[in-house]
């Protein structure tokens, strides 16, 4: 707030309908707001007044921001509506790098990339194009009238290449995905009317208030319990286009409440080093979940050192985290480039401390896909199951094979292949 410029009111008599802008801005960004909050805030700027631009500001706030996530959010909105005149050069200084208006050139902040997208509402300005693709990028473009919706389309896309806009459309498809675990059987037991096990402790109480006599027995049955749910994602140069939206798929599911979530969700990235990011997905904002996360993590689009990295997280993780049969999720495409490390060693380790191991490797997206590589055949037969991860679908499709019962996904067929 202080480093703002001093807040300009328009004369023209429409700051009714200039708030209701507003408004429709924050909804677009993610806040919740109804036509009860904004005639609840046009309300209180009318009682409060507009002399003073703090007072106006934290009358705005008190009106639309309901949840700590959302402060940042509104900050950044509120700084590019009411402050700067210029403020849609800004706005698409943020969104396309090339443009530069009053915006130096900087990296965004968590929240002000979704508050410029969210006032822009995907419109380009006349006179502003978006920078063109590199000569070298091949581009591929088909008639897709009567095939499928563009919806279904982008639920099969590949990651690498969705365009700018169909990655932010993709993440907040991934943002509605759910993660449904079933629960386990605790050795624990319960108070139930037909239970499968006689509680002797509990049908002799009751009988003593009867002079002795059994009237009925009391059964009990096993409690069930939520796993944990351990995630190794790999953030190497070759996963870069990946990691990303795994990493948006994570912090959904770690902040999903009610029935069928996870007890507890562990994250942790590796590329040249090991690195735990669990209480970054923590926060509720994903913009800034990510911003903190990619902060700590050093190795973003590096090496791959997968044998030294499992290596320690069983030497300094596995004991706090794989306890009571967690289910662990590897998502990496196998390209160790590490030859001193025991991968073999390290993954069966692993394999063992897990109740189930799933490994997501996005380079299943290729049809001809084999196990050449000498870190995908090392890997390969110390998991349970091997899917694909280079979509929506196919991140949808992850519940199934977390799942105890599920199948091997294409592990047998490439173990097929390398046996052959």
């Amino acid at each position: 707030m202080a480093d703002a410029p001093p807040l300009e009111i328009p004369e023209d008599g429409r700051l009714a309908a200039n708030i209701t802008h507003f408004a429709r801005a924050l909804r677009k960004a993610g806040l919740r707001l109804g036509p009860g909050k904004v005639l609840g805030a046009i309300r209180a700027v009318a009682a409060a007044g507009f002399t003073d631009r703090r007072d106006f500001y934290w009358t705005l706030h008190a009106s639309f921001v309901s949840r700590p996530e959302d402060r940042a959010i509104f900050a950044q909105t509120f700084r590019l509506f009411w402050r700067d005149p210029r403020y849609l050069e800004q706005m698409m200084s943020l969104l396309l790098p090339s443009i530069r208006g009053l915006q130096e050139d900087r990296k965004a902040a968590a929240a002000e990339r979704r508050a410029a997208a969210a006032l822009l509402d995907g419109m380009i300005p006349e006179g502003i194009e978006a920078p063109p693709a590199p000569d070298d990028e091949l581009q591929i473009e088909g008639d897709a009238t009567g095939t499928s919706s563009g919806e279904e389309r982008l639920r099969t896309l590949d990651f690498e290449q969705m365009s700018p806009a169909e990655m932010a459309e993709a993440r907040r498809m991934i943002a509605r995905l759910h993660l449904p675990v079933p629960p386990l059987a605790s050795r624990r037991t319960a108070p139930a009317a037909r239970g499968p096990i006689a509680d002797w402790r509990r049908t002799i109480a009751l009988s003593l208030r009867r002079g002795g006599e059994i009237g009925t027995l009391a059964t009990r049955r096993r409690r069930a319990r939520q796993p944990n749910l351990v995630v190794l994602c790999d953030i190497s140069g070759s996963m870069s286009h990946y990691s990303r939206m795994v990493l948006h798929f994570l912090h959904a599911v770690a902040n999903q409440k009610g029935a069928g979530g996870w007890a507890d969700v562990h994250a942790f990235t590796f590329g040249t080093r090991l690195t735990n990011i669990t209480r970054h997905l923590a926060r509720r904002d994903v913009d800034q979940a990510l911003a903190a996360a990619g902060a700590e993590a050093q190795d973003w689009q590096g090496g791959t050192r997968i044998g030294g990295c499992l290596h320690a997280f069983n030497r300094d993780w596995a004991r706090r985290v794989m306890g009571q049969g967690a289910v662990v999720l590897l998502i990496t495409d196998g390209l160790d480039r590490d030859p001193a490390s025991d991968l073999a060693r390290e993954m069966e380790r692993l394999h063992l401390a897990s109740r189930r191991l799933v490994w997501v490797n996005p380079l299943l997206r290729f049809q001809g896909f084999a196990p050449r590589a000498r870190g995908i055949a090392t890997m390969l037969p110390h998991v349970d199951t091997l899917v694909a991860g280079h979509s929506v679908a196919t991140l949808a499709a992850l519940g199934a094979a977390l799942s105890a019962s599920a199948g091997s996904g294409e592990k047998d067929r490439l173990l097929a292949l390398m046996r052959g």
